[in-house]
């Protein structure tokens, strides 16, 4: 087999519809090259979400290097705002066009094209295991976790994984993630009672309950940072109460806050400060106030050592930069691996991701893929 060109893998799978939890095509496409490259491979399919397990070498090898990421990719928006097809995968002034072509099919394809081209070359002593899922831009309910799970039920394992998400703000090779902030999210209804504006006495509005909770909440330091985070943030994303009457005062009124939360904290110790929050507000104004809260995922780090040493010392040898190790950004699938074996994150640039003309810069999909060759080279050497 010869080389695999990661830009014209990419090319490949940013043709594939894969709007998520559609599998248009990309892992049926991946499942067909790794297997012709001597991978054991399976599809692990839970739901509605389509997911695949593949296997070079030896099960449970104590020295298994694992990849993860994802094929599936968000809605287009406005199509008719793309200046290029977004399954066409054009390519323009050293660009390739599409969506997912940054987040993250080239990240797929450069580990995938790495990985083939590695084991052929240069059989470790060793596995390695690709774990790719189409659900990471859903719930993520039933990708890498369904992975994760039928690992567990068929004995398999990682001793370390790297996930390919894109990292770096603005140039190549500028950052590793060694961990992620956590994420939830609390829904506020408040009830009070209905009345004329006019007569706001007779009446127990629920908004101003609301407006001085949002405050309560969003005025609150949650702390300054840690040592390998910055500080936790929380957000009041919408106060909803669809009144169109001007001499009405509403009987209900809704909001939520989305907070992104370092390992100063946990879910639950969040949990129990926004529900005594709005106790405390619900009982100042003697109404009713229910909170509903959603832990999407508990912080966590990687901590600097012998994983990010190798990713990073593999980075600055193909890009010529020492990469900074950060915990920015939003949540990833390293999420759930965390739990699994240590886990890092290492991609492209992610300038256009989820935009309109999202598009990755060729070249760096090669660039891309050296890394990876490098690590896995490194690794078991």
């Amino acid at each position: 087999m010869p080389a695999i060109d990661p830009a014209r893998l990419t090319a490949d799978l940013i043709q594939c519809a894969s709007v998520t939890p559609v599998e248009g095509g990309a892992l049926v496409l991946l499942d067909k090259l790794l297997t012709e490259a001597g991978f054991t491979c399976s599809r692990v399919d839970r739901g509605e979400v389509s997911n695949l397990f593949a296997r070079w070498g030896e099960k449970r090898h104590e020295r298994t290097f694992g990849f993860n990421g994802h094929t599936d990719v968000v809605p287009l928006g406005d199509e008719a705002a793309w200046t290029m097809p977004p399954f066409g995968a054009e390519e323009k002034d050293g660009f390739m066009y599409g969506r997912g072509a940054t987040d993250m099919k080239s990240g797929v394809a450069a580990f995938a094209a790495a990985a083939i081209d590695f084991v052929r070359d240069t059989p470790p002593n060793g596995a390695v295991i690709l774990t790719i899922t189409g659900d990471e831009e859903g719930d993520a309910v039933d990708g890498t976790t369904a992975l994760l799970d039928y690992m567990t039920a068929e004995d398999e394992a990682m001793s370390v994984c790297l996930v390919g998400e894109p990292t770096c703000p603005d140039t190549m090779g500028e950052m590793i993630k060694i961990g992620r902030r956590g994420s939830m999210t609390a829904w506020f209804t408040v009830t009070g009672v209905q009345g004329h504006s006019a007569y706001p006495h007779r009446a127990n509005n629920p908004l101003n309950a609301m407006v001085r909770l949002m405050d309560h909440l969003a005025s609150h330091e949650l702390d300054q940072g840690t040592e390998h985070f910055d500080a936790s943030t929380l957000a009041v994303v919408t106060i909803d109460t669809g009144n169109s009457a001007t001499n009405v005062i509403p009987a209900q009124t809704s909001a939520t806050v989305n907070i992104r939360f370092n390992d100063a904290h946990t879910g639950a110790d969040l949990t129990q400060w926004l529900q005594d929050e709005a106790a405390k507000i619900a009982a100042e104004f003697d109404l009713r106030i229910d909170a509903k809260i959603k832990i999407s995922g508990e912080s966590f780090i990687t901590a600097p050592g012998p994983l990010s040493d190798l990713v990073s010392a593999s980075v600055e040898a193909e890009c010529g930069v020492k990469p900074k190790l950060s915990t920015t950004g939003g949540t990833s699938d390293a999420r759930f691996v965390k739990s699994h074996c240590p886990v890092v994150e290492f991609g492209l640039v992610g300038r256009t991701m989820h935009q309109v003309d999202e598009r990755v810069e060729v070249a760096q999909i090669h660039q891309l893929k050296a890394i990876y060759h490098r690590i896995l080279t490194d690794y078991f050497a």
